[in-house]
């Protein structure tokens, strides 16, 4: 039902937006269309949408930490102006007039009752069953394969110079940071702080996972980079000093042309190809309009 859910833009004020308009399965549960993200009549929000595995490690949701449960996290969107614009009693509301709904409800817990708790437990629940770890990295480790000879050199600079905070397996480390991005003026996003106002927290964002980077471009908090490469080349000459940059980056991460080549091969091996085309995690194929999901206009 989570699953159903997730895909179904009953969720959002005029039913035009779901879960699945901002996270694709095929982008890793990212999105790959925009810089930032597309709510209801298509207002543009604040950040990029953030791509979803692993969720069951996190203690903390969405770039600044302003949730700090799962099964809590849908609240946001659901409510947020620029993204579904609704409520969850509207939510309520509009599912129990949804026969197919009742009974759904009915399977799964045993009573109609559609209550916020069931409604957001189910979108938990899918959410938790997107776990990205069968990767050519994921192979390596357990011994089925080996790295070739650039993926190898591409993992040990990759140790040297990003493991502390990208840290593996998981590729983060769950922290927020301030990466030495320059503040965008148009969104004037200082992360972290938002929510704490504690200066120490200002340009501080989460630290995200390097996993299936190929699906989730474009990167960062607010998606201005497209490229792996243009990354790196941020971390080697882009940084802005601000007084909370992470300590981890007062020195640039000086690389060759060939150490980017390196770097970069080995952060392909993150890609989960078998991850990012489970049918068990796509759309559900029966009662859900299709073109509404994903916002096609069919002509």
């Amino acid at each position: 039902m989570g699953r159903k859910l997730f895909y179904d833009p009953i969720l959002s004020a005029d039913q035009s937006i779901s879960c699945a308009s901002c996270h694709s399965p095929f982008n890793a549960f990212a999105h790959t269309d925009h810089s930032l993200s597309h709510g209801i009549q298509d207002q543009i929000g604040q950040r990029n949408a953030p791509a979803l595995f692993n969720l069951a490690w996190h203690e903390s949701f969405m770039w600044d930490g302003a949730i700090n449960h799962l099964d809590v996290q849908a609240l946001a969107p659901i409510s947020h102006s620029k993204e579904m614009a609704s409520s969850i009693q509207d939510v309520i509301t509009r599912l129990n007039s949804s026969s197919e709904y009742r009974e759904l409800f009915f399977k799964t817990y045993h009573d109609s009752l559609i209550s916020s708790e069931r409604i957001l437990k189910s979108l938990a629940q899918f959410q938790l069953t997107l776990i990205s770890a069968n990767s050519r990295y994921d192979s390596v480790r357990q011994g089925k394969v080996e790295f070739n000879l650039q993926e190898r050199n591409g993992y040990h600079l990759f140790i040297k110079h990003c493991n502390s905070c990208h840290t593996e397996p998981l590729f983060t480390n769950h922290q927020f940071k301030s990466n030495g991005l320059s503040v965008d003026t148009t969104l004037n996003d200082y992360g972290r702080w938002n929510i704490t106002k504690m200066p120490s927290d200002s340009l501080l964002f989460k630290v995200p996972s390097l996993r299936n980077l190929s699906y989730t471009y474009p990167y960062m908090h607010d998606g201005r980079f497209n490229k792996i490469s243009q990354v790196i080349d941020h971390y080697s000459n882009g940084i802005d000093r601000s007084v909370n940059l992470s300590k981890e980056l007062n020195n640039p991460i000086l690389l060759s042309s060939n150490e980017k080549v390196d770097l970069i091969s080995f952060l392909l091996t993150l890609n989960d190809k078998a991850f990012v085309f489970n049918p068990k995690h796509q759309f559900p194929k029966k009662s859900i309009n299709f073109s509404q999901v994903f916002k096609i206009k069919i002509i």
